[in-house]
């Protein structure tokens, strides 16, 4: 597939061609030179006119021939440069986003390890608790015993 910049450059090329053409064409000199009706310097005059045309429409094909050669490549090192700069700018998106990914599970991480303490702190309470439950109730029984054989004793 031709690229359009091309196709373009070639249309412009045709028609420039197509007004350069004709009035270099040695049929059209040749109408003029052999028309007897006409004076010379009118002849002159448009010999003169016609060499005008032929300069004015090469300096044109030659300034659209450098205009076309002379910025096509600027305009590809332009999209170059808007590629690689929209490629910088996608990556620095996808950095950022690791970025904020690494951070999120890091966070994640210190949530998941204060929720893990949290629950060792909150077992060892319970442990702590029993223990004191049961020394309490061991301190307990050993008073009814102690008061069981108090009266026992006394009973006697």
């Amino acid at each position: 597939m031709l690229n359009p910049s091309l196709i373009l450059k070639r249309w412009l090329l045709v028609i420039v061609l197509a007004k350069a053409l004709p009035m270099n064409s040695p049929a059209y000199g040749q109408i003029i030179q052999t028309n007897p009706q006409q004076p010379e310097s009118f002849q002159e005059r448009i010999r003169q006119q016609q060499e005008e045309q032929n300069q004015q429409t090469q300096e044109q094909m030659k300034e659209t021939w450098l205009r076309l050669n002379l910025q096509e490549p600027q305009l590809q090192q332009q999209q170059r440069i808007q590629q690689q700069e929209f490629s910088r700018q996608r990556q620095e998106i996808i950095r950022q986003q690791q970025l904020r990914l690494q951070q999120q599970e890091t966070r994640l991480q210190q949530q998941e390890f204060s929720r893990q303490q949290q629950l060792r702190i909150q077992d060892q309470q319970l442990r702590q608790q029993q223990q004191l439950r049961q020394q309490q109730q061991l301190r307990l029984q050993e008073q009814i015993r102690q008061q069981q054989l108090r009266q026992q004793k006394d009973n006697l």
